[in-house]
């Protein structure tokens, strides 16, 4: 199958049939190349509805949780815009697509040297990719979005409070079998609205705190 056709088939087929119906999203992940950010040898795998492996023990995320995640949090041309969880870059790439400002914090600097080799050869080199455990790196400077690309065993409210007013948020909560995908709005400067999306399962934050281990 040609490239493509694969990534149209991807689009319809497992990203609009999983209700995303965002005529924009779908239009950024038809342009966004995602065969140039799977690892080499694994290119068979970049239209697939599956996480692909990564360096690092990372994944990249299935394609629809990726509409799901854009989608939500309905970008507009010239936010500034925060990723947690760099990977190789694709996300990155689907948010700076958007129009907006990426700042994207990765815990691994081998991928962070990834993401940041991919987007220069998409000539996205103005997304701003830092090497940081984002857990420990939040506060600063304020952001209209935050993507968290990893999930977070027990919620921290450290993102939610570097959203703008009227900032959006999308986070995975809980452990496997089954997460809770939320989207969080910040609605004035102490109060935050929340909605589930939909049920997944994806890697943890490094060094997300856990629920502590029951001990006979």
């Amino acid at each position: 199958m040609q490239t493509a056709d694969a990534r149209e088939q991807m689009v319809e087929q497992q990203v609009r049939a999983w209700d995303v119906l965002d005529v924009r999203v779908l239009s950024i992940l038809r342009q966004v190349p995602r065969e140039l950010f799977v690892p080499a040898g694994q290119s068979f795998a970049a239209f697939a509805d599956a996480q692909v492996p990564l360096p690092c023990g990372q994944h990249m995320l299935r394609p629809s949780v990726v509409g799901r995640l854009l989608q939500a949090l309905q970008l507009t041309p010239g936010e500034r815009v925060l990723e947690v969880g760099a990977g190789s870059g694709f996300i990155s790439a689907c948010l700076r697509a958007a129009g907006t400002r990426v700042r994207t914090l990765e815990i691994f600097p081998e991928l962070a040297a990834l993401a940041s080799t991919n987007l220069a050869a998409l000539g996205m080199s103005d997304v701003e990719v830092a090497t940081a455990d984002a857990l420990a790196a939040a506060g600063g400077l304020r952001f209209a979005a935050i993507a968290v690309t990893g999930s977070l065993p027990l919620y921290q409210p450290c993102f939610e409070r570097q959203l703008e007013i009227g900032g959006r948020l999308f986070v995975a909560v809980g452990e496997p079998p089954v997460m809770d995908a939320r989207l969080i709005r910040r609605v004035s400067e102490g109060a935050w609205t929340t909605e589930s999306l939909f049920e997944t399962v994806i890697d943890p934050l490094v060094n997300a705190p856990r629920t502590p281990a029951f001990v006979f």
